[in-house]
């Protein structure tokens, strides 16, 4: 890349509100960083209708049994793993569901590798190696919409016919050409100049948050609004779920918890059992009429 055009994308520009950050007191930079926070909201906001198809993408991957692949290298490789790692307990689901890929492998995601984010070729491997096909999803992000292994995963992804998308921070980006849907959140220079881990990065966790959410509440992974695929793996969350079920029928906790024990600790089939007054058997089948969706499952006829 020229370095002319390297210091024309906005990521990269010098922000003219922060010339004196050097010299600035610890309360006048966080006030700083807290005035330019407040834009981001407002960047997301004009790009939802994009946001949205994209997550009509998602939930037809994974009705067809398909994935959702983010990646990225650095801070925005980062996000997209920590995006992942979060639905599985979240979620209930696979750790093979939704994967985030880094550039230079899982060892990025604590410290910098340096070039691993300068290949093609390594994106494309990344998505050979997981046996990507036409029903997965693969969404690239790079504040600068440059990265090559992100540009080169996207490719190779459009050319076997999955769906792409990307969430950049530059205006054209050359990201935004490579995916079929190029989501351009423009957030304008960062307080500490090229620090995409500010303005940027923030902007990029709020979509992948709209996105991972979005899809799974589609796929029937909440009920009203409670995550009742929940996974309980400690004593916090087993209180959850036993707080899910109780908000979700009106039972008392004794009843809920006689139903989450009846149900193997499943709070949807709890709560099916209970709003629709079944066994966990009959529960577990409206269940799987509905596609898992609690809301037409306590529907369905007996």
């Amino acid at each position: 890349m020229k370095e002319s055009s390297f210091l024309q994308m906005t990521t990269e520009m010098r922000n003219p509100d922060t010339m004196e950050l050097d010299a600035m007191s610890p309360l006048e930079i966080i006030t700083a960083m807290n005035r330019e926070d407040k834009t981001i909201p407002d960047a997301v906001g004009e790009h939802l209708a994009e946001i949205a198809g994209v997550v009509e993408w998602g939930i037809r991957s994974l009705q067809q049994k398909g994935r959702i692949f983010y990646m990225g290298a650095g801070t925005s490789g980062r996000l997209g793993v920590l995006d992942a790692s979060e639905c599985p307990p979240t979620f209930g689901v696979s750790p093979d569901t939704v994967i985030g890929l880094i550039a230079g492998g899982v060892q990025a995601f604590t410290r910098a590798v340096e070039g691993a984010e300068d290949s093609k070729e390594a994106g494309r491997k990344d998505l050979e190696a997981h046996g990507l096909t036409e029903k997965d999803l693969v969404i690239g992000l790079a504040a600068s919409g440059r990265t090559p292994y992100v540009l080169g995963g996207l490719e190779y992804a459009r050319s076997i016919g999955c769906h792409t998308a990307s969430v950049s921070c530059n205006p054209g980006s050359p990201l935004s050409h490579a995916a079929e849907a190029g989501i351009e959140i423009v957030v304008g220079p960062e307080i500490l100049t090229g620090s995409t881990r500010l303005k940027a990065g923030t902007a990029q966790k709020m979509v992948l948050n709209m996105i991972s959410t979005a899809v799974m509440a589609g796929v029937g992974k909440v009920y009203q609004n409670l995550m009742v695929d929940v996974v309980q793996t400690n004593e916090k969350l087993r209180k959850r779920a036993l707080h899910i079920v109780t908000e979700a029928t009106g039972a008392e906790e004794e009843a809920a918890s006689s139903a989450l024990h009846m149900a193997g600790g499943n709070c949807k089939t709890a709560i099916t059992m209970l709003l629709a007054d079944c066994s966990p058997e009959e529960a577990r089948k409206r269940l799987e009429d509905a596609h898992g969706h609690v809301r037409e499952a306590i529907r369905i006829k007996p």
